[in-house]
């Protein structure tokens, strides 16, 4: 920009995704090259070269002897891969690298050094976390703002607005270019470590905040640096001397892969964090909890098991009773899931009572309330469930907490189901629905479809209670085994199909389970919360 009066900016983003690959098929049939516009290849060529017509158009080129997929697979190093420019092209269009180049060029010093530095976030990121990283050493912190500022009239970096506020973002060429100066100037290293040391600091601060009224804004932010706690969580597990703080940082996401619907990720990252060496021993005691966790979750019982005794056997041995609480809470909650309910009432009252000898309260401990609650409920003690989950319900709404809450509604709604208050129990699923939803949960969802559907059918819709059990099913896939393969969750189930096959017969009710699992789970979710 000139920065003069009455000047006009009109920014030019790159292709969308159709007119990305429709630029691709058509310079690739220049080449006598003919490729499928809605091959997935195509598309994910497209993406990775940030939908940058010099970038599609010299991948064109290479088409006629590399199919997509091996164009794919060769992306990692770009500059040296998109060359070959038509002769009547301008020199600096020749090639990726003297295109980006040519705008490298035409930065400041400072302004190449933040370029530089930002090439070590691996998504998204704000302005606090770029002062903090890039900041120091030939660029204060207090000037990162200013020369940022310049990067973005350049349109080196981009602004975005998001759930979490204020982003800026780098195209993945633009940050490949980056990276290529910062490792020159040997400062890569030392960059990755204060991109991890910001979020581990961050994922600390998001933690702590999951039981508070801004719960839903740590859900939001999580999600949004997901790319960057990734990159640390492999800096952690790669680096040496990093085990420690690989296995705190996995534990300490227990929110963002049990609360946001990540079990699967969560399994991941855990299981690569209690097999590192030379770790902290509280750190991978609680990595350990989290991972039988999630494998509990996801019904994933005999891995869950072997977890937590390695825990309790390790906590008893270090004296730990932060440790020792959690492995006795999880395992509570394995035996129920199991259909051990007895035994799941008593590990899940020690656990509480550990937890009350160490001042703790968060939404770890109140959900252990609810799992004693589901126990009673399943002992047919219906009174004392509701008073343990009408009392956490009280302590959540006081602290501003959605997440664990929205499982005590469900317990809630079991109960008043059980008790023929259908309009109450309907009430509550829906209530219970929109939470889990609103955080990506796919286990609370899904266990609210479930009860809904029974609701449903003892209201007399036994078509739509079909259809959502349909659409259940086809939730149940991204979370584990369907409602974890125990006979007491299963038992409503069982009983909404019995009763919904009764009324439709066996034809239509397939007809409407398949219509069910056809919805997807955003139609699903807005299909069982319209009633």
């Amino acid at each position: 920009p000139l920065g003069v009066a009455g000047e006009r900016l009109f920014p030019l983003a790159p292709l969308g995704a159709e007119d990305a690959a429709e630029l691709l098929v058509a310079r690739a049939a220049q080449q006598d090259v003919t490729v499928d516009g809605g091959d997935p290849a195509v598309r994910e060529l497209c993406r990775r070269l940030d939908g940058i017509p010099l970038a599609i158009e010299l991948a064109a080129g290479r088409l006629r002897a590399l199919s997509p997929v091996r164009l794919l697979e060769r992306l990692d190093d770009r500059f040296r891969l998109l060359t070959g420019g038509g002769r009547d092209a301008l020199p600096r269009h020749r090639t990726l690298r003297t295109a980006i180049g040519w705008s490298h060029e035409l930065c400041t010093p400072a302004e190449r050094l933040l370029w530089a530095r930002l090439s070590a976030f691996a998504g998204p990121f704000d302005l606090e976390a770029a002062e903090y990283v890039c900041g120091g050493r030939g660029l204060p912190s207090e000037d990162v703002l200013d020369v940022l500022t310049e990067l973005l009239a350049q349109s080196v970096v981009a602004r975005e607005e998001t759930a979490a506020g204020v982003r800026y973002r780098m195209l993945d060429t633009v940050r490949a270019y980056g990276a290529q100066w910062l490792a020159a100037a040997g400062d890569a290293e030392r960059l990755r470590r204060r991109h991890r040391d910001w979020y581990v600091g961050l994922a600390t601060w998001c933690e702590l905040e999951w039981f508070s009224p801004r719960q839903r804004e740590v859900a939001a932010r999580i999600e949004a640096e997901l790319p960057n706690l990734r990159a640390a969580l492999e800096y952690c597990m790669t680096g040496p001397d990093e085990a420690r703080l690989g296995q705190y940082l996995a534990g300490c996401l227990w929110f963002c892969w049990a609360g946001c619907g990540r079990l699967s990720e969560g399994r991941h990252w855990l299981g690569r964090a209690v097999e590192l060496a030379g770790g902290h021993e509280q750190s991978r005691l609680r990595a350990l909890a989290t991972l039988g966790y999630v494998a509990i979750l996801q019904g994933d019982t005999a891995p869950a098991l072997a977890a937590l005794r390695e825990c309790r056997e390790s906590a008893e041995r270090s004296a730990s009773a932060p440790a020792l609480a959690y492995a006795e809470h999880r395992t509570g909650c394995l035996a129920l899931i199991t259909d051990d309910v007895e035994r799941a009432e008593r590990l899940l009252r020690s656990a509480l009572e550990r937890y009350r000898e160490l001042g703790e309260l968060n939404s770890t401990v109140l959900m252990g309330q609810v799992e004693l609650a589901m126990t009673r409920a399943f002992q047919g003690d219906l009174p004392d469930a509701v008073r343990l989950c009408e009392d956490v319900r009280r302590v959540c709404e006081e602290h501003g907490e959605r997440w664990t809450r929205a499982y005590a509604l469900y317990v809630l709604a079991y109960a008043a189901w059980r008790e023929g208050n259908l309009g109450c129990a309907r009430e509550l699923l829906v209530d219970c629905l929109g939470s889990a939803h609103g955080f990506r949960d796919l286990l609370g969802s899904v266990l609210a479809v479930e009860l809904l559907a029974l609701v449903t059918a003892a209201e007399g819709d036994a078509a739509e209670a079909a259809v959502l059990q349909g659409a259940a099913a086809g939730m149940w896939p991204a979370v584990g085994l369907r409602l974890f393969g125990s006979a007491h969750y299963n038992a409503p189930h069982e009983l909404c199909e019995a009763m919904a096959r009764e009324l439709l017969g066996d034809e239509r009710y397939e007809e409407c389970v398949r219509q069910g699992a056809g919805l997807g789970r955003e139609a699903a979710v807005t299909r069982a919360l319209r009633g």
